[in-house]
């Protein structure tokens, strides 16, 4: 059960932490910045991979733990059970969000920018995701995110997207991340995006990786 609980906990405090810095973001006018926003998520993933990585593998994402699964390098048969973890700290780390702050009209959720179709936000998500799950399969240890190197180029590659694709999409990459916001705010209507891009994206970086690593790497 440790790993259930590592998985929630990790899950609750990079969502508490990202999408309550884009409250607060949003409900002081911009106090924080894209810049500190984006700043924000890459740190919180960091420091999770660092306390969780030897624990769980630090996946806090339905893609990601779906990723690890696809290369052979996890049990389908704990997917379920990694996903409802991680669901149950990001909407907790939500329900909190949505009781200390009521004013927020948003909560950190992820719709495209006006303008911006939802095709290519789909796109987008596609890509960003896709980039991460790369830097993770070649940085991780089996199935587990371990070590300065993980947590330094996991946490800087969401920092990184974050602070390019944001103001776009808000670089979710993250399905849980993206449902649980919605749940509070009733926003449904580009949720399949940011459900379906990030898992089909980690799923094509690990058919990417045969291409530069040996064949029996995923």
């Amino acid at each position: 059960m440790k790993k259930y609980y590592a998985e929630t906990l990790g899950t609750f405090a990079m969502v508490f932490c990202g999408c309550g810095a884009m409250t607060i973001n949003e409900i002081t006018n911009g106090s924080i910045s894209h810049v500190g926003v984006a700043a924000t998520w890459g740190l919180i993933v960091m420091a999770m991979i660092y306390a969780f990585g030897e624990i769980s593998g630090a996946h806090f994402n339905p893609a990601v733990t779906i990723g690890f699964a696809f290369a052979k390098k996890f049990s389908w048969n704990l997917v379920p059970k990694y996903i409802v973890a991680q669901a149950i700290g990001a909407i907790l780390a939500c329900f909190i969000l949505w009781f200390l702050f009521p004013e927020s009209q948003f909560l950190g959720e992820t719709t495209p920018a006006t303008g911006f179709p939802p095709y290519k936000a789909a796109i987008l998500e596609f890509l960003l995701t896709f980039f991460l799950m790369v830097v993770i399969i070649n940085v991780s240890t089996g199935s587990k995110e371990i070590g300065t190197m993980a947590a330094i180029a996991v946490g800087g590659v969401i920092l990184l997207e974050a602070m390019f694709a944001g103001p776009m999409t808000k670089a979710s990459m993250n399905p849980i991340r993206s449902i649980a916001p919605a749940i509070f705010t009733g926003n449904f209507q580009y949720l399949w995006l940011y459900i379906a891009a990030p898992i089909l994206g980690a799923i094509a970086a690990v058919s990417s990786c045969k291409l530069v690593k040996d064949e029996q790497c995923c």
